[in-house]
């Protein structure tokens, strides 16, 4: 942090989105308590068979799943993502961006990556919110891993509504042909890595994966911050 940013957080101190305390110069949007307790999943160590993995076996093409965080409603992840998306924070999604790498890392869940694809939004919704919350998961992964973020590939052609109370059934309604392809050749002949925020029943990424199986010698992994604990 250089003296400019200390003289601004000793005028107008930054807090830690969790629990409201004061942040260290050297802390980013969470303290380090709370980050130390955050729930971790550990998927990263079995990136082909875990929970999150087990959602796209059978129905498409995914060679790794992993989440970095236990997702529960209410939860301090809950409240941090809530900031994230709605409260024009996308700093904490470049934050959990380096985290997530961080700790992916130390699994080597990024070999052989060649390049982030954030799901998209809705122009509506990315006009509504200003920024995309994966796009800004993506952009702190890619800090940390010097991989390319690619935006330009896919498209989100509508929204109709929220995800967050729907049946799992009513998901996948919900994401039908809700994506397209805008240049297949960025991703050609690629290992790409979807990121997204939140998997639950795994209805996006599945949509967005349908999309992108039949791009020439691609090959697909995802990655989100929080995976939705049954």
């Amino acid at each position: 942090m250089n003296w400019w940013t200390r003289i601004l957080d000793f005028i107008s101190p930054r807090m830690c989105v969790v629990c409201g305390e004061r942040l260290s110069p050297t802390e980013r949007s969470l303290c380090s308590v709370c980050l130390l307790h955050l729930p971790r999943t550990t998927y990263q160590f079995s990136p082909d068979d875990n929970p999150m993995a087990q959602l796209f076996w059978h129905l498409t093409p995914v060679e790794r799943a992993a989440a970095l965080l236990y997702y529960e409603p209410h939860s301090e992840l809950a409240r941090l993502i809530y900031d994230l998306k709605y409260h024009d924070r996308p700093d904490i999604g470049e934050d959990m961006g380096r985290l997530m790498a961080n700790e992916m890392q130390l699994a080597r869940f990024f070999d052989g990556i060649d390049a982030l694809l954030p799901v998209p939004l809705s122009r509506k919704r990315l006009r509504q919110r200003g920024y995309n919350q994966s796009e800004m998961l993506a952009i702190g992964i890619s800090d940390i891993t010097h991989l390319p973020v690619v935006t330009k590939a896919l498209r989100r052609k509508h929204f109709v509504k929220s995800q967050t109370q729907l049946s799992r059934h009513e998901r996948q309604e919900n994401v039908n042909d809700m994506f397209e392809l805008r240049d297949s050749n960025l991703l050609e002949g690629k290992h790409v890595l979807l990121i997204d925020d939140i998997c639950t029943t795994g209805a996006t990424l599945t949509a967005c994966v349908d999309v992108l199986k039949n791009i020439p010698g691609i090959r697909l992994s995802v990655l989100t911050l929080g995976f939705t604990k049954t």
